[in-house]
Formats: structure tokens, sequence, C-alpha cells
């Protein structure tokens, strides 16, 4: 009965203060998608404040696209993207004495890697080869998970508040239209669905076994307060606690 509710954050939007007391986990940009130290040192300063867990959230070096644009890199290429960006904000954190916790990929490498067994062992390689104590964060039931297990990391199962997904249990791409589920009554619908009975409706109207660990709203997203608290909510009143992986 304990969940865990995380957020992309430090990606330079107005909304991380009203967010973070209602979350236990935060996955912040390391400068390469969004955001620059200055970011990070603040969003680093919120966690410590509000008990969040601190986590880095490595994304391609793109802030055109805000990293959801795929790029093909070697695979020295994107071990080095993941390394350094946990470089970045590992230096960080030390200068708060603060610790890191976790690691989830953003965007378009996230999703790469959770159809890609090779991206995602890369990735993971790099994420133990840092700190083989850090959480790998994933997609639920995905290669993600079971090629950071592989490797002995220990993994976080990660389902999305805002997010329609496929039949294949992939998410759907935010090129259609029903990527995002912007009706926050929804939303927690299909949070209680996935936490309470272990399986999430596909958008073509399927019910999906689903593995909940942590709970991901998208900072992001303008009503990313709202929704966020309203899960929160929803989760004590049935009794969840809200706490780290």
């Amino acid at each position: 009965m304990t969940i865990d509710i995380n957020c992309d954050m430090g990606e330079g939007m107005p909304n991380d203060a009203d967010i973070i007391p209602y979350i236990s986990s935060a996955n912040i940009a390391c400068g390469y998608h969004a955001g620059n130290e200055t970011t990070m040192r603040s969003t680093i300063d919120l966690c410590l404040k509000q008990g969040v867990a601190i986590g880095a959230h490595p994304g391609f070096n793109d802030k055109e696209n805000f990293g959801r644009k795929p790029v093909q890199l070697s695979a020295d290429e994107m071990y080095q993207l993941v390394w350094k960006q946990l470089e970045i904000i590992q230096a960080i954190c030390k200068e708060k004495h603060a610790k890191l916790h976790h690691v989830k990929l953003h965007g378009a490498l996230y999703n790469m890697a959770a159809k890609d067994k090779s991206i995602s062992k890369i990735a993971a390689q790099a994420v133990k080869d840092f700190d083989p104590e850090l959480i790998f964060y994933g997609l639920s039931g995905s290669v993600m998970i079971t090629e950071a297990n592989a490797l002995g990391l220990k993994t976080a199962n990660e389902v999305f508040a805002d997010r329609n997904y496929q039949r294949d249990g992939t998410l759907t791409p935010r090129t259609m239209a029903n990527a995002m589920i912007e009706d926050t009554t929804t939303a927690l619908a299909q949070v209680m669905q996935m936490v309470a009975a272990g399986s999430v409706r596909s958008a073509d109207g399927n019910n999906l076994p689903i593995k909940a660990d942590t709970i991901c709203v998208h900072g992001d997203e303008p009503r990313a307060p709202e929704l966020v608290k309203l899960i929160n909510k929803g989760l004590r009143n049935s009794g969840y606690t809200i706490a780290t992986v």
C-alpha cells in the first residue's frame, strides 16, 4: 500500500514549486534537453526542503526539440550521453550535500529504450558503472526493466497518469491526437486502476496487465499541479502511503 509519485522537473516550467509538495521523487533535467546548472540547483533545493528524492533525468542534447526527437547514436555515444549528465547533476548534489536517488531517461531516449533492448542495456550499464546504488526508473514491463535487472540494478516500474497506452503496453506517441489525457478525473481513474487493479485500459479498449511502482505526472503540462494534487489525495484516501521506491 505504498506508491511513489514522480514528476519531471527543472525543465524551465513555472509550476515546479506548486507540484513538489505532492510528489515523493523528482526527475531533474540535466541541462541537455532542458534546464541548466541554475535550474538544477533551485530544483534540488526544493527537493531538500520537501523531503523529495532527487533523480537525474538525462535526455538527448537537443533543447530545440525538448529531447523529444529520436537521435541515432553509437553505443559509446549513447553511454557517454547518460554518463555525462549523471556527472553534471551529481556534482551539484555534492555541492548541496544531497544524495542522488534514481535515474529516469527523458523523452525520445526513454521511448527508444522502452522498445530497444540494446539501448536499454547501454543506458542501464552507464547508470550501474556510475553508481550501482541508483534506482533505474523504466516503463513498466518493458525491456528497460528487464535489462536493468539483468545488470543487478534496482528498478522501478513506471506508469503514467497523463498518457494513453497502446495495446503492446507502450505509450501512445505524442504525434497522435490522443497521446495525452487532459481530463484530470480520467487521469485519476487510470491511476487507481493501475495501482489497485494492476491493469490499464489501452487506447483500443483492451485491459492490459501492468505493475505500478511509481506514477509519473509530466511537469510541463499546464494542469500538472491540479492533477498531482488530485492523485495524491485520491491515493491517500484509498489507504496508500506516498513514498519513494
